[in-house]
């Protein structure tokens, strides 16, 4: 899992109407073979409540540093299921690198 607390990225929704958000934080699921990004509104205050967005990167995006380009809905229930669990992790303090987390892949080292 990667913060990226100091990356900002512009979504254009289908009006055409632009909205700047900051990314919580990035992550690549070795189960599903796909990487994930988790964004708020910019200009949140640290205690405000936000709406948290989750969407999964284009297959050449890096998780490590998201450059941008298409960001593709989430489609099943147990990507959801998967994504809620990480971002419940993140909030409870369970780190922010994928070292940290028990991924059931051997460790390569």
């Amino acid at each position: 899992m990667s913060e990226n607390n100091d990356q900002q990225i512009t979504i254009v929704d289908e009006d055409g109407n632009e909205e700047l958000y900051n990314v919580l934080f990035t992550f690549k699921s070795p189960d599903f073979g796909k990487s994930y990004i988790l964004l708020y509104p910019a200009g949140k205050e640290g205690d405000e409540e936000v709406d948290i967005q989750a969407y999964q990167l284009a297959d050449d995006d890096d998780p490590a540093d998201p450059q941008g380009g298409d960001l593709l809905p989430i489609e099943s229930d147990e990507e959801w299921d998967m994504v809620e669990s990480m971002l419940n992790t993140f909030l409870n303090g369970g780190g922010t690198d994928a070292s940290d987390q028990d991924w059931g892949v051997p460790d390569p080292k």
